[in-house]
């Protein structure tokens, strides 16, 4: 029997990697239909994307295209302005991460979803990996209180370089990138931050005098569970202990184990996890441990355009079936609020109290 029911009209904003990626998902699920794309210039596009006219005007494609559902995939300091607009003219709304630049603005897109009924979908792309899934199930299983060691830098040259400098027009890394990682954090453990702390450093002449490049994060939990987050971009990031992944508890250690080739420029390498080794901490009479660490091979893991599919399949079943978001949306208020109070702490020089 064929469907009677009509794809989800989508206007996607923003065409740098991830509205690329976004916009081939949208492209190639036969549950939506691209309305239009939106760019502030012009841009090489792949030849399934070529057909498409780009504005450079989200206002302007927004009331003439009258989609569905908005995809913004803009600069960040463009997302909670752009998910009102969309909402309030009747769409549900795709943002990539982070949702805003400040709590209040984070705190006014979701008022803005629950008022009017729209889906507000953010792009937490590790929520949709069946091996990060796998990781905070085991890390879980565990039990806190937890230890979580993780980081994400990125030697970056040429046009990398020049994506993380634009970036860094309005966000640092560690909240860029932190926000994903400090969700898993949250995932894992139920207990809530109470204090973040941050520090950070400014280790190139070619940004902002206001801005920095390498950062890094420590939150504390209720619980007592303590967590670290580093990032770094840029051409002088070291390619040494770049990936670390490392959840601890007085139980054991889960642990992704990275690819001793791989290189940080590698977007896929962001995602893969290679292998998960869980760890027991339990010992005999003799002290020696009882059992050995387990590695758990993550064949045939989605790459990231499947990563693109995956998520943009989860919007359009959320839309379908009306799922409840509530949770998705305190979620990313939460993460964003504890990487926004890290980046205070480098500026201030003093903790933040949440």
């Amino acid at each position: 029997m064929t469907s009677t029911v009509n794809p989800i009209r989508v206007l996607c904003a923003g065409l740098g990697n991830m509205g690329r990626s976004h916009a081939l998902a949208y492209q190639e699920n036969p549950g939506f239909e691209i309305a239009g794309l939106v760019n502030r210039s012009k841009v090489p596009l792949p030849d399934a994307l070529s057909g498409y006219e780009v504005l450079s005007s989200f206002p302007e494609a927004l009331a003439e295209l009258e989609p569905e559902l908005c995809s913004i995939n803009t600069y960040s300091d463009t997302h909670a302005d752009y998910a009102v607009m969309a909402m309030e003219a009747g769409c549900h709304v795709f943002v990539e991460k982070p949702l805003a630049t400040t709590v209040a603005d984070a705190e006014r897109v979701v008022a803005c979803a629950r008022a009017n009924g729209r889906k507000l979908v953010i792009g937490y792309i590790l929520r949709h990996h069946p091996s990060w899934m796998r990781l905070i199930t085991e890390a879980r299983k565990l039990g806190g209180p937890y230890v979580f060691r993780m980081n994400l830098n990125q030697q970056s040259s040429g046009p990398t370089w020049a994506t993380h400098k634009s970036l860094m027009q309005t966000t640092a890394p560690i909240v860029d990138c932190g926000v994903h990682y400090v969700d898993v954090m949250c995932q894992i453990t139920d207990a809530k931050p109470v204090e973040v702390r941050g520090m950070g450093l400014r280790l190139s002449n070619e940004i902002a005098a206001d801005m920095y490049n390498y950062g890094h994060l420590q939150v504390i939990f209720d619980d007592g569970s303590v967590g670290w987050y580093e990032a770094g971009w840029g051409p002088m990031i070291s390619e040494t202990a770049f990936f670390v992944k490392d959840v601890i508890s007085p139980n054991g250690s889960v642990s992704i184990v990275m690819d001793q080739n791989a290189k940080s420029d590698d977007i896929d390498v962001h995602t893969k996890t290679s292998v998960i080794r869980v760890h027991s901490a339990a010992t005999g009479p003799d002290g020696r441990f009882l059992k050995s660490d387990e590695d758990l091979t993550m064949e045939g893991e989605p790459g990231h355009q499947e990563l693109c599919d995956r998520e943009q399949a989860f919007v359009l079943k959320a839309i379908r079936e009306n799922i409840n978001l509530d949770r998705h949306m305190d979620d990313a208020v939460q993460s964003l609020k504890i990487c926004l109070a890290a980046d205070e702490s480098v500026r201030t020089g003093m903790p933040v109290k949440l």
